[in-house]
């Protein structure tokens, strides 16, 4: 049994979340497309900093780059955007074969832009036209100043990854974002039917930190519910999914423009607790019209023993009552995700600046 076809005759998509000339050249990429269904690709800084400074396949141009009157960040991009291109182009029988609703590779502005609409929106078309791929998505973070560039964005007809989402509060702002692009653009007369988007929450992170305020609790009853709020977010998170693109009016008459929904993504989904289940952040979370973006040694394990059953719509009172447990112990998730998306963007800019040392 194929694991990774299981999952995809599910409904949910599986992406890599990394990128190198390695897994482009050696033909990895193109096997796990091919035979394994991964149907697209997530890359960030910190991918990018670990392939470039890795070396293997970047020294030549590097080298050659560094001989001409650019910026660091222009080296970096001169380095990455053919990478980009390479890996939309190998998923591009993917995106033709689903209609456009698989095959994407995702490309990030800089982390420097959190804090700024007008950039992040210019840098968005910039990078959409520098990559030229039908299969593109931009990624723009959930931060106020970039929840306001989505919505521009997508109005514009640029489809989108929004990054760094840790909260049910993202979510909803996300989404009214993306829904008043649509909207916007649909209002003007102009086509709404090429564009794609993903809203990625953040999971391994929340219960990371939310764990750690229930040690520090430290009763048998706090801490019988560690490991578990990353996961209820997800669930309570695909009911509201399910809520505004299965039931509410206002989008429905967008859809028979021709929109998609904005798909959820479970991103960050490689387990940091050893004493946690390796797929914690895969096996719950399956489930139709869904994304799961995985680290290579969290690809390994769900082919290796992976359970593949839908579960994303089970136990959603559990879900609820969680987040009311954690509510009586004064632990506030809307809070948590806030103080996650700023530490999210501090370590983006951290490897955006080591990244930008190797290429200066």
């Amino acid at each position: 049994m194929n694991r990774l076809l299981e999952v995809r005759k599910l409904g949910q998509q599986i992406w890599l979340d990394n990128l190198s000339r390695s897994l482009l050249r050696e033909g990895h990429l193109a096997r796990l497309v091919r035979e394994d269904g991964v149907a697209g690709v997530t890359t960030n800084p910190a991918i990018f900093e670990k392939a470039i400074a890795g070396g293997k396949y970047y020294e030549d141009d590097l080298a050659e780059l560094k001989q001409q009157n650019l910026t660091a960040e222009q080296r970096y991009e001169a380095l990455v955007i053919p990478d980009v291109q390479a890996a939309c182009d190998e998923l591009l029988d993917t995106w033709t074969e689903s209609g456009g609703d698989a095959g994407y590779v995702s490309l990030e502005v800089s982390p420097d832009l959190a804090h700024d609409e007008d950039g992040t929106v210019a840098a968005a078309h910039r990078l959409h036209a520098a990559v030229h791929r039908r299969n593109l998505l931009i990624k723009i973070p959930a931060t106020a100043a970039g929840v306001r560039a989505i919505e521009r964005v997508i109005a514009d007809g640029i489809s989108v990854n929004v990054t760094l989402m840790f909260s049910l509060a993202h979510v909803q702002s996300v989404a009214d974002a993306y829904v008043a692009g649509l909207k916007k653009r649909a209002d003007a007369g102009q086509d709404i039917s090429g564009i794609y988007s993903v809203a990625s929450v953040f999971l391994s992170r929340v219960d990371t930190t939310v764990d750690n305020a229930l040690d520090a609790i430290g009763t048998p009853e706090a801490l019988a519910l560690r490991g578990r709020s990353a996961v209820a977010m997800a669930k309570r998170a695909y009911q509201m999914y399910c809520e505004r693109y299965d039931e509410d009016a206002a989008f429905s008459a967008l859809r028979d423009k021709g929109a998609r929904p904005q798909y959820m993504l479970w991103a960050s989904t490689g387990t940091k607790n050893p004493d946690y289940s390796d797929l914690l952040y895969v096996e719950p979370v399956m489930g139709p019209d869904t994304i799961n973006t995985v680290p290579d040694a969290t690809l390994e394990a769900l082919i290796d023993h992976g359970q593949v059953a839908a579960r994303l719509d089970e136990d959603l009172d559990a879900a609820v009552a969680q987040y009311e447990a954690l509510a009586c112990y004064r632990i506030d998730m809307t809070e948590v995700g806030e103080s996650l998306q700023a530490a999210g963007v501090k370590q983006f800019e951290e490897a955006f600046a080591k990244l930008l040392a190797v290429t200066a």
